[in-house]
């Protein structure tokens, strides 16, 4: 169910994933630098109120249309229980989305029936907020009814995201249990696993009849994460699993007897041993079977079409019509530039030898990697949280929105530390009973070098992902596809751009901290080139791997981590470039335009203000802002 798959993708990262996730009016430009932090999020909403006054528009056809994307944001969201979780309510809190290809085809007409009803407006009888509201619906529509094809060419079970630990992180992070009813439903949730896990294996047949099988790397991954859910108690002797010590934990916060949360906690044990255990069995025995089928064939190409896929993903992703063979040539180009800055640090630091030396330092010399312990684990959390609350008190030279909702930084859970990712944030609960979390994964410290954290820090906290997408949901008066939904090339953007931002205020002091936020840059071009490589080019695993150890100062593990990531995800990765490149490119045009009046915190408020937009509306947007400032007197 591609709306599922695209929200839940937001909700959880990638990912800001992502795969992942727009807001307001255009913001009526505040009236000079001055303007209180309070004017932030309420300002975006005054372009709409002062157009609705053009006699053009038909308050009527406003009214009808926003209540028209609210009824197709709830349709939808009414067929996805779990992302219901993850906006934090509890209807239908005792279930699974619907995995079902029958399923999945109903949904496919009913989006198709929701696009007549968008295209049956009358544009012209529309304010500007809901003119760009109509805009991006139509064109998420078509886009959700083109990638209907495509439904198969997709990895259920993969390393990054799988739905046999999307259950649980979801049960961990997001089933809040505030009653004995929330408990139950917990427990529901457990004993509906096998049928769940039935459907996902059907899918899983069904791709494989097709011919899409992951490649043999992937099982070794998914399967070990299976069989790290069911050991412990109540499966078998040892310490209490993963699931069981997180309800014991939840139950014993309630304000019941003793007796009460006994029960419960036996109701569980039981659910884990007669659903949970034989679901995962079932799921892990199945994918025992395919691994026999897979090869180490690693692109997209390998897929029926998989060329013309290929083509569709880099331009969802990157909401440009750029083609592998542009995108790969830009990266080639990118890599080329940031090499050269990186040469300057190397001045800076007085090391001498060349630049792949100079990599070859970053990577072992012990003063950059914390120890692979716990205190080692809980200095590099401590220190992360330090740098983004630094940040935090210096917002108001770079911010006119800001976002209320609360950051935290975890670990990622043992259970999946192994094989998530580098570092991801999930967006925080509409309602505020859940924190923005900006998770990173230290399973092996070598892995996290303290030259990058500030970069990451900054990436996936403040000003990055947790400002954008909460700045997102916390806006008025648009619709809710527009704050929760998303386009990667955004979002990602956004997160890389806000790795630069803080140098321009005086961040990164440490010149060796700014070689890791040029490292970070250059990890993104680098994958422009190895993406589009493994893809389009027919690269291999190992080949892609190779680049970037030749051309990146990351450590080995990261290096395969990426390309593995890369490889289950075709296009993604290239998001975040093309992105940060386009917001760069439009500020710099505006600097240019405006000269002095060009006022970075206005021009933040305008990419912020009116959530997640494909790059060419973003340029529309831009470009109308820096007409209002030109007319001024």
């Amino acid at each position: 169910m591609q709306f599922t798959k695209t929200l839940i993708a937001a909700a959880i990262s990638t990912l800001v994933i992502t795969g992942c996730d727009r807001a307001e009016d255009k913001p009526a430009p505040n009236q000079d630098a001055g303007a209180s932090a309070e004017s932030s999020i309420e300002n975006a909403n005054t372009h709409s109120k002062a157009t609705a006054q053009d006699t053009s528009v038909n308050p009527e056809t406003v009214a009808k249309a926003n209540q028209l994307f609210e009824d197709h944001f709830e349709e939808l969201l009414d067929r996805s229980p779990v992302f219901k979780t993850f906006l934090g309510m509890k209807e239908d809190y005792d279930q699974w989305d619907n995995l079902s290809p029958e399923f999945e085809r109903e949904t496919h007409e009913i989006v198709k029936r929701q696009l007549a009803e968008l295209k049956a407006i009358d544009a012209s009888e529309l304010d500007d907020s809901t003119v760009l509201s109509l805009k991006l619906a139509i064109r998420n529509k078509e886009e959700e009814i083109e990638g209907f094809k495509w439904r198969l060419h997709t990895y259920p079970v993969n390393q990054m995201y799988a739905e046999h630990t999307q259950v649980a992180s979801l049960l961990i992070n997001q089933h809040r249990i505030d009653s004995v009813e929330d408990a139950d439903a917990y427990i529901a949730r457990l004993n509906a696993l096998p049928a769940h896990f039935d459907q996902l294996i059907a899918n899983l047949k069904e791709r494989a009849d097709a011919g899409i099988i992951p490649p043999k790397f992937v099982f070794p991954y998914v399967i070990s994460d299976g069989k790290n859910l069911i050991t412990g108690a109540p499966y078998s002797e040892g310490e209490d699993s993963t699931l069981l010590k997180d309800f014991k934990g939840k139950v014993e916060k309630l304000n019941i007897s003793d007796e009460q949360k006994q029960a419960l906690i036996t109701k569980a044990e039981a659910a884990m041993r007669e659903s949970v255990q034989p679901a995962y069995e079932a799921l892990i025995a199945y994918l025992g079977e395919l691994e026999q089928q897979a090869n180490t064939d690693d692109g997209a190409w390998k897929f029926p079409d998989g060329d013309d896929y290929y083509a569709h993903r880099l331009n969802v992703y990157t909401t440009t019509d750029m083609s592998a063979d542009e995108i790969h040539q830009k990266g080639l180009e990118e890599v080329a530039r940031i090499h050269d800055e990186m040469r300057g640090i190397m001045e800076q630091v007085g090391f001498e030898g060349s630049l792949q030396e100079f990599f070859e330092f970053m990577r072992t010399d012990p003063q950059f990697y914390y120890p692979n312990t716990e205190e080692g684990k809980q200095r590099y959390l401590k220190e992360a949280t330090a740098l983004i609350d630094n940040l935090k008190e210096r917002l108001d030279e770079l911010f006119i929105s800001k976002p209320k909702a609360e950051l935290t930084v975890k670990a990622v859970e043992p259970f999946r530390e192994k094989s998530a990712g580098k570092a991801f944030y999930q967006r925080p609960a509409p309602d505020g009973s859940r924190p923005g979390i900006y998770y990173a994964n230290l399973y092996n410290m070598n892995d996290m070098p303290s030259y990058q954290m500030e970069a990451l820090a900054y990436h996936e906290g403040i000003p990055g992902h947790h400002m954008q997408l909460s700045i997102a949901q916390e806006l008025e008066g648009i619709p809710k596809f527009r704050k929760f939904g998303g386009y990667t090339a955004y979002t990602e953007g956004w997160g890389l751009y806000s790795e630069l931002v803080p140098k321009e205020i005086g961040l990164y002091q440490d010149p060796y901290s700014d070689f890791g936020r040029l490292a970070m840059e250059l990890w993104r071009a680098a994958r422009l080139v190895v993406d589009t490589g493994l893809h389009s080019k027919k690269w291999t695993r190992e080949e892609a791997i190779e680049y970037l150890g030749k051309n990146t100062p990351n450590p080995q593990g990261d290096q395969k981590k990426a390309i593995e990531r890369y490889i289950v995800m075709p296009g993604q990765a290239t998001a975040y470039k093309i992105g940060m490149l386009k917001i760069v490119e439009l500020r710099e045009k505006a600097k240019a335009a405006l000269g002095d009046r060009f006022d970075i915190r206005e021009f933040h408020d305008v990419v912020l203000a009116n959530g997640a937009v494909p790059l060419d509306v973003l340029e529309e947007l831009v470009d109308e802002w820096v007409a209002q400032v030109q007319a001024r007197q």
